[in-house]
């Protein structure tokens, strides 16, 4: 870990936010270009979201083999994955390995936070203050993640708990021992989902503090087959090929996706199909039809399938009842779990319903609903993250004329592409709010992201211009579109994390976009229309 020294700022061509999966990437590529750049990450480590998220289950929900950079091919074929999704720890070796391999850690400066950037008009260029010096840069590009910023609700009371409090967000590296204790876990999303069987397996007695049940398809993880991956790694590219086809960016190994409606086929045809898919696993549930996003009576068909299959998981009705969702199916990020619902069969375990009794206040011993108090030894906070902007909004961002990007994004997030926004040259964002991003594979979205980025620049260079800015026609024709395409769907439905209503106070837009074959096109269209939106000066 090099240090900032005191004295004038360090310049460089670009900076960059973010040591996780995305800034390591657009390290790696600014490099290649003969660029000077500098990576500042808050933590003491590589890693992203996979070096805070060490929770007791934590695991990618996209099949390893996907979830992967594949701009080395050498890399392709080294690396081993051992089982279909990939834990925490594996996903964390993979990504030491990468920085590793390619001999990046002596480009980035860890535990040093970025607080402060301002474009200086006259000059062109960036200035970035951390909480370790500061740095010149023509460039900033913001590889702060799309959920990286922990979100823990403001209970009355909270400080005052005696005992250990935890984030599955920020969980403690050197794990936690839940042996013996009474243990409350507040929210019931897909960290929670994850963590509540193996903690269960642990705690004295586990109480699930449920508001909102969360639909959860079965993950079946498995050892990989080794003849399936010298199958995909003697044709990756070929494979690759074939999800970026795919609507989200992966899937091409699940059962093929319907080209005709729930309700174009027969109702023992309809529950072949979703049983098909749930003994399948993982996310492609959502793909046995082609409009369970757009109709709610085809979407009702699939929900009232998962709702059959909890109530066959648990034993007590009126419990199953409770972890039934009453929503769309697909309006919020689906989860994929192992052996989540028959976790509630456990007599340690129970599911407290505080959306009829909500949490009144956390006290010294416990916590408090409207109905009953809770004696304690630990609260986990499974209560997510200040999506897709929070990261962003968290640094005091200046664009022209000392304008901050949080008072321009005060009614919701505005882009051109979800790469860069008006007034804030040579400011990039990867799968920023805009782009496709957490409806996708992150992986394949973070390098269409980065060489999106590295060939601008390119161009920039080849035209000779020093600055590139979106037109404000062109953000706002973007803003409208990302808008009308969520609102031809059932996505908006619901009061999710991708319209930012789990923070209070947020201004309520759907924040990405939906299609990444779609997307990528329409960037393809822009470069070959001459950059077509971008002005450059």
């Amino acid at each position: 870990m090099s240090a900032l020294g005191a004295g004038p700022d360090r310049e460089y061509d670009a900076v960059v936010v973010g040591a996780g999966f995305a800034g390591l990437y657009m390290l790696h590529r600014l490099r290649g270009m003969g660029l000077t750049a500098r990576v500042y990450e808050v933590g003491d480590d590589v890693g992203g979201t996979w070096y805070w998220n060490r929770y007791p289950g934590a695991r990618c929900d996209v099949d390893s083999l996907e979830y992967s950079y594949q701009f080395s091919e050498e890399l392709q074929q080294e690396w081993e994955w051992t089982e279909r999704y990939a834990t925490q720890p594996e996903i964390l070796r993979y990504v030491n390995h990468v920085a590793d391999r390619f001999d990046l850690r002596r480009d980035i400066d860890f535990e040093t936070r970025v607080e402060l950037a301002t474009f200086d008009e006259e000059a062109k260029r960036w200035r970035v203050t951390t909480s370790r010096g500061a740095a010149s840069a023509r460039f900033v590009i913001m590889a702060t993640g799309c959920l990286s910023s922990a979100n823990t609700p403001d209970f009355a009371g909270r400080e005052s708990f005696a005992g250990e409090t935890l984030h599955t967000g920020q969980w403690p590296h050197q794990g936690v021992d839940f042996t013996g204790k009474r243990v409350g876990i507040i929210g019931t999303g897909s960290s929670a989902i994850q963590s509540i069987p193996l903690i269960a397996a642990e705690a004295k007695h586990l109480f699930v503090f449920q508001r909102t049940a969360n639909y959860s398809i079965p993950a079946h993880n498995q050892p990989l087959d080794a003849e399936v991956v010298a199958a995909i790694k003697a044709d990756y590219a070929g494979f690759r090929a074939q999800n970026r086809l795919m609507q989200a960016g992966f899937g091409a190994r699940a059962p093929r996706n319907m080209e005709q409606g729930a309700l174009d086929v027969d109702a023992e045809q309809r529950q072949s199909m979703y049983e098909a898919r749930w003994q399948h696993g993982g996310l492609a549930f959502l793909g046995a039809f082609n409009d369970l996003l757009s109709s709610r009576e085809a979407n009702e068909t699939s929900a009232s399938f998962v709702r059959a299959k909890i109530r066959e998981l648990v034993d007590d009705p009126e419990v199953a009842e409770l972890l039934s969702p009453k929503n769309v199916i697909g309006c919020k990020r689906m989860c994929v779990d192992s052996g989540y619902y028959r976790t509630f069969n456990r007599s340690n375990v129970s599911l407290v319903d505080v959306r009829a009794s909500p949490i009144e206040e956390i006290t010294a011993s416990g916590l408090r609903t409207g109905a009953a108090e809770y004696a304690l030894d630990c609260i986990v906070f499974a209560t997510g993250f200040d999506a897709m902007t929070g990261a962003l909004l968290k640094i005091d961002i200046r664009g022209r004329c000392g304008r901050r990007l949080r008072e321009k994004w005060a009614e919701g997030p505005r882009t051109f592409l979800g790469l860069q926004t008006a007034g804030f040259p040579n400011l990039f964002t990867i799968t920023g709010p805009g782009s496709p991003s957490v409806l996708t594979n992150m992986l394949p979205s973070i390098e269409q992201h980065v060489d999106f980025i590295a060939e601008c620049i390119d161009h920039m260079r080849t035209r000779g211009a020093t600055v590139v800015e979106p037109a404000e026609w062109a953000e706002d024709e973007w803003v409208s579109h990302v808008n009308e395409t969520a609102g031809a769907t059932l996505l908006p439905t619901c009061n999710s994390w991708y319209l930012g209503a789990n923070i209070p106070g947020k201004a309520r837009v759907f924040m990405p976009y939906l299609g990444f074959p779609a997307y990528v096109e329409k960037c393809e269209a822009v470069v070959e229309n001459g950059y077509e939106g971008f002005e450059f000066g």
